[in-house]
């Protein structure tokens, strides 16, 4: 088996880490916070005092850290320790630009790098669950791909550009806090209607979200705001919510109305309520 380090054993570097040591790797692991590496060694993980120590005799070093900045700073500081054939297997939320940087910085010094940001929580990377994206040079991504296909459901080569992946693993997680923004109020409309939140939460699984996303997202991102709901009815409607919240705190609504309004006020009142994207896909 394979002889790994991971940087960062919060979270979801404890549960890889873990998982790791479970299907028999020889796993080294660092975190600012000590406690939190010495916890693995119930898996037979080895707690290193320094990330250069974490990464001597490892092939592959995983990262799963906080931001750009420390991700910067523990390459710098695992630098002494990394063998020269090593791959790094980022998979922190990075900024694409900053992430395009850092491939192209650390591939003009010789260092192997990938970055692999992944859709999946603790519990999932313990079960090798959930999605991971890989964007980085083919060649590096095909000489460790059978090794992180073992940590994941689904994954997902982006290409060779370094920043892709980035990039997707913003517009997923602005899904998934979009989403949660909108249940919010929708659980606070229901607490202002006197219906049972889980009542609620049971009326939108009836609806084909990804259905949604295909239709009006496919005809958004083509620039067809051809009405089905127009943009004026549904600003109506969204007056309702507002109304029926009353002085309650919302997470995304008011956001909604102000844009709407403003679209409106251009003209674009009888276009399809999906013209709230206009913007994004109009040519420079």
């Amino acid at each position: 088996m394979a002889s790994i380090a991971f940087l960062g054993t919060g979270l979801l570097g404890a549960a890889f880490a873990e998982a790791a040591a479970k299907r028999g790797d020889t796993v080294s692991a660092w975190n600012r916070t000590p406690d939190k590496a010495l916890a693995l060694e119930q898996f037979g993980v080895k707690a290193a005092p320094t990330p250069a120590d974490a990464v001597r005799a490892a092939t592959r070093v995983h990262l799963v850290l906080k931001d750009d900045a420390v991700v910067d700073d523990v390459i710098a500081a695992a630098r002494a320790g990394l063998a020269a054939d090593a791959v790094l297997i980022d998979h922190t939320t990075t900024s694409p630009v900053r992430t395009a940087e850092r491939a192209a910085r650390l591939a003009a010094q010789g260092i192997h790098y990938l970055h692999c940001p992944v859709f999946m929580g603790p519990p999932a990377a313990r079960n090798a669950q959930g999605s991971m994206m890989v964007a980085g040079p083919r060649v590096l991504f095909e000489r460790v791909q059978a090794e992180l296909a073992v940590m994941t459901t689904r994954l997902q080569y982006m290409g060779e550009r370094a920043d892709l992946a980035a990039a997707n693993k913003l517009f997923g997680n602005a899904m998934i806090i979009g989403v949660s923004a909108l249940m919010a109020d929708i659980l606070t409309l229901a607490q202002a209607s006197g219906v049972d939140p889980q009542d609620a939460v049971k009326l939108i699984g009836l609806l084909d979200l990804n259905a949604m996303v295909g239709g009006r997202g496919g005809n958004m991102a083509k620039g067809n705001f051809a009405a089905s709901f127009e943009l004026a009815m549904a600003r109506k409607d969204v007056r309702l919510m507002l109304e029926t919240a009353g002085d309650r705190p919302l997470a995304a609504l008011p956001a909604i109305a102000s844009r709407m309004d403003q679209l409106i006020a251009q003209g674009q009142g009888a276009q399809d309520v999906s013209v709230l994207g206009i913007d994004a896909v109009r040519k420079p």
